[in-house]
């Protein structure tokens, strides 16, 4: 069999791949044929596998995987093994494999489904997305989709092609569904509770956020590896370009709820950046199996690799002063994990996630009164607001902390990082089945995140490197 076409079907604890008189729609009386038919295209990082956690209604089973054999694919192997083969609502995934050098070509050719999942390397991830695009397939798509400010107007032609072609083309942007922060952005749009925006300054900016990852951590119950391109910012990106995705998205979808950025217009970077996190060679045999490949060795000092992964950005959006700090830690301590810190200014009371010790490592929304005088006016606001969205809140209430308010939320209403992808996955299965349903300012404002993200990254690396301070509670 030639090496391009080779392709191996997997049994994944005891779901097989299922004959083809046995599938859905085969045969008289059997069920509607799915709608939705997912491939998954060279899944390089974990939250590929993430999006199969669950299984989804009117999607099929059966996941065509098209990658080069190597440890990235059998790493998502494993991981989607561990979701069929778990005790507690297993899932049910049939995955048919084609390896070979040239498996995106193949993967056009096929077209064994009509919606692809694309999450690995990012470094050309634009021009994967186009390809599927232009071939009619609806793409669900890890950040970052670009690293480099040259490449903006080739995401305007992925947006656009998109557009014309009626496909949708979706970025996975997981913490828009954190609770914590949906109630952040209630609160932070309700005048009585928050007042008006402090546009602020580069130093008492108007949003401050500070998101702290860890570079060896457990995912889906299991240690994560990371693959070696992970460790190359030329392949993977800098911090700015990967974690602050979600951070300039968070900080426009906040602001501004279903509204349009005109990145040309609305946003201008004013200063940036970045500094390295250092990893000690037998860290970096833990979390990736390898050594140092030998195209390191110029950031590779005391055996020691330099890891450009730490950004800091200052910025303007619609004249209001936004700061991000983006750290990338080694290992976690004890009992905590990656953290986020969000502080939103308003002329009656700052919002704030925090996730420090106070919080055991857990989110938790504070409302703090700007003034001891404006508490109890801020309290029955905060408490109006809280329970006029007891419909989609259930159960979260506002406790008194001190001069703060707590925003207490039931734990039902709490859902871990990885749950994340499966409302994700079902908003865009929603877009695909009736693409009305698409907000209109997700495309734009999906260039203004990126505008900010190359931009941020470009100037950063015009200076020397320089340590940010972290200004989030410990």
């Amino acid at each position: 069999m030639p090496r391009r076409a080779a392709a191996v079907s997997l049994a994944l604890g005891c779901a097989l791949v299922a004959p083809l008189s046995s599938r859905p729609g085969a045969g008289e009386g059997s069920p509607a044929v799915p709608d939705i038919r997912f491939i998954t295209l060279d899944p390089g990082h974990f939250h590929a596998a993430l999006v199969q956690k669950e299984m989804y209604p009117g999607v099929s089973p059966t996941v065509h995987v098209y990658a080069p054999l190597g440890p990235d694919l059998v790493d998502h192997l494993e991981r989607v093994a561990r979701f069929n083969l778990r005790a507690d609502h297993p899932t049910a995934w049939q995955l048919e494999v084609h390896t070979g050098p040239d498996f995106l070509r193949q993967m056009l050719r096929d077209r064994p489904g009509n919606a692809v999942v694309i999450s690995g390397r990012n470094r050309g991830k634009i021009d994967r997305i186009q390809s599927s695009l232009e071939a009619g397939l609806d793409a669900l798509v890890d950040k970052p989709w670009i690293l480099e400010a040259s490449d903006l107007p080739k995401l305007e032609r992925a947006l656009a092609t998109a557009e014309e072609r009626h496909l949708v083309a979706l970025d996975i942007m997981t913490e828009r569904h954190e609770v914590t922060t949906e109630l952040q952005r209630e609160l932070v749009n309700d005048p009585d509770t928050f007042g008006t925006l402090v546009k602020g300054t580069e130093t008492e900016p108007a949003v401050y956020m500070e998101s702290v990852h860890y570079l060896m951590k457990v995912v889906a119950g299991a240690p994560n590896p990371r693959p070696v391109w992970f460790f190359d910012t030329a392949e993977q990106g800098e911090g700015l370009n990967d974690v602050g995705t979600h951070l300039v998205d968070l900080a426009q979808w906040t602001l501004f709820p279903d509204q349009a950025i005109d990145y040309r217009r609305d946003v201008r970077v004013l200063a940036a950046q970045r500094w390295p996190t250092t990893i000690a060679r037998a860290d970096f045999k833990r979390v990736t199996r390898s050594d140092f490949p030998a195209s390191f060795a110029d950031r590779v000092k005391d055996d020691r690799l330099e890891y450009f992964c730490n950004t800091l950005v200052s910025y303007t959006l619609r004249d209001a002063h936004v700061v991000l700090d983006v750290v990338w830690d080694g290992e976690p301590p004890p009992g905590a994990g990656d953290s986020h810190f969000a502080s939103y200014r308003g002329s009656r009371a700052k919002v704030e996630v925090r996730q420090g010790t106070a919080e055991r490592h857990r989110p938790e929304l504070y409302v703090v009164p700007n003034a001891a005088a404006d508490g109890p006016g801020v309290l029955a606001a905060a408490r109006k607001k809280v329970a006029a969205l007891q419909d989609r809140y259930p159960g979260a209430a506002v406790a008194e902390q001190g001069p703060e308010l707590r925003i207490t939320i039931p734990d039902r209403l709490r859902l871990g990082h990885e749950e994340h992808f499966a409302q994700v996955t079902q908003a865009f299965l929603r877009y695909v089945r009736d693409r009305r349903t698409l907000p209109a300012w997700e495309h734009p404002n999906m260039l203004a995140k990126y505008y900010v993200t190359t931009e941020g990254t470009a100037l950063a690396r015009r200076s020397a490197p320089r340590p940010a301070e972290r200004r989030a509670p410990k």
